[in-house]
């Protein structure tokens, strides 16, 4: 399981003990730092000593999991947030999804059974708008083009192609493709693109424990719909939009086989 952070200290000491409960066994806990002033990581190895935890060399969320994703040891990444917004109960539910054939488990609010208690009108209504961009481009049928609750192989990474995590930022301070967040658009967008068998995941958000969400609706709302252009330009000149429709999936999955011992969750 790989989870951001900036200044999470204090949702860290209720997520992570509720973690550990929800799935005791887990292979491993990644907590990334993006240079917290409140002792997150000191906090995340207090409450659970063998978390591999780390700081990432540039900013932003897109950053923070390149960095935990060269980490990962097990089978199974999860995408996690740190702010309580994500019920760790869910997690059996992505692995099965996986074990069940699909490659990526992606995460829906607005699924049968999904649901947000954080959603906004402005939010939902935007992300209806970025959901049709990205449905007609990619031939997706995505629910939830926006959230960060997600799941899938880790023999899949390759795939995701994202900047090199240890490489310094620019020096005028602009962010690198894929570093902010518009991170969790261009998973989506690269998983299509690859024609990787999907399948959608019902999850409830639940509401932040403590502290402001970092996100801009409009802001980032612009900057997840240039994410869709751009990404639909490079699968174009990969030869990939062709083939997407016939394999991407939505609400099934398309039987992989095999199975995934949650100890070998890297989470």
């Amino acid at each position: 399981m790989v989870v951001p952070t900036l200044n999470e200290a204090r949702n860290l000491e209720v997520v992570l003990p509720e973690l550990v409960e929800a799935v005791p066994d887990l292979h491993e806990v990644i907590v990334v730092d993006g240079g917290s002033v409140d002792g997150t990581l000191e906090t995340a190895r207090r409450l659970l000593p063998d978390a591999v935890t780390c700081t990432q060399v540039r900013r932003g969320k897109g950053n923070a999991l390149a960095t935990g994703f060269a980490r990962v040891t097990g089978d199974v990444v999860v995408m996690f947030d740190a702010d309580g917004s994500a019920d760790p109960a869910e997690i059996p539910a992505f692995v099965a999804a996986l074990t069940a054939g699909a490659d990526f488990a992606k995460g829906s609010r607005f699924t049968a059974g999904g649901g947000s208690a954080d959603i906004t009108a402005v939010r939902r209504a935007g992300n209806e708008f970025l959901n049709t961009v990205m449905n007609r481009g990619f031939g997706t049928r995505f629910s939830d083009l926006c959230y960060g609750y997600n799941a899938f192989w880790a023999d899949q990474l390759p795939v995701l192609d994202l900047p090199e995590h240890e490489k310094p930022g620019p020096a005028d301070g602009t962010m690198l493709w894929g570093d902010g967040f518009e991170i969790e658009t261009v998973i989506n967008c690269r998983f299509a693109a690859a024609g990787v068998k999907i399948t959608e995941v019902p999850s409830v958000e639940r509401l932040r424990i403590f502290g402001s969400s970092n996100l801009h609706a409009v802001k980032d709302g612009v900057r997840v719909l240039r994410t869709i252009r751009t990404e639909r330009s490079r699968a174009r000149r990969s030869g990939h939009l062709g083939r997407l429709s016939r394999t991407v999936l939505s609400g099934q999955a398309a039987r992989r086989g095999g199975s995934a011992d949650l100890s070998r969750l890297a989470s």
